[in-house]
């Protein structure tokens, strides 16, 4: 694994910590986690950006994926072979970045999304429309 530390941009950060407001949710590392799988899950490529790590949210990989560590990083493997994206270091990095952003920005976006149990209902939908 390549990846040991995670710091998010300012406008990440804020987002955040809206969701935390709304959802009670007081992790950053459960919300993270959240986004991650909710962009990994829509079925496009996230647009290439240059994300600016310029907020102080900052966590190790061990603390975003908690336990399950080893099934967060082959999930972003597989999206990247799916995708046709090379499986080196820089590409596996830059992917977990922009997916990361893009599923926070997903969330963050979702003005039904207030709960613990909206986020699990979030997933039911997606599953039943597919």
């Amino acid at each position: 694994m390549t990846i040991e530390h995670i710091r998010l941009s300012q406008a990440a950060k804020d987002q955040l910590i809206t969701l935390k407001r709304r959802t009670n949710i007081t992790q950053w590392n459960v919300l993270c986690r959240w986004a991650f799988c909710r962009s990994i899950a829509e079925p496009t490529v996230p647009p290439d950006a240059k994300i600016i790590a310029d907020s102080n949210v900052e966590m190790s990989w061990r603390t975003f994926a908690g336990v399950h560590g080893d099934l967060l990083w082959a999930l972003l493997r597989h999206r990247c072979h799916h995708d046709g994206i090379p499986l080196d270091e820089e590409n596996l990095s830059q992917q977990f970045r922009l997916h990361l952003h893009r599923g926070i920005g997903y969330l963050a976006g979702d003005r039904n999304l207030r709960s613990v149990v909206d986020l699990i209902n979030l997933d039911n939908a997606r599953r039943s429309a597919a």
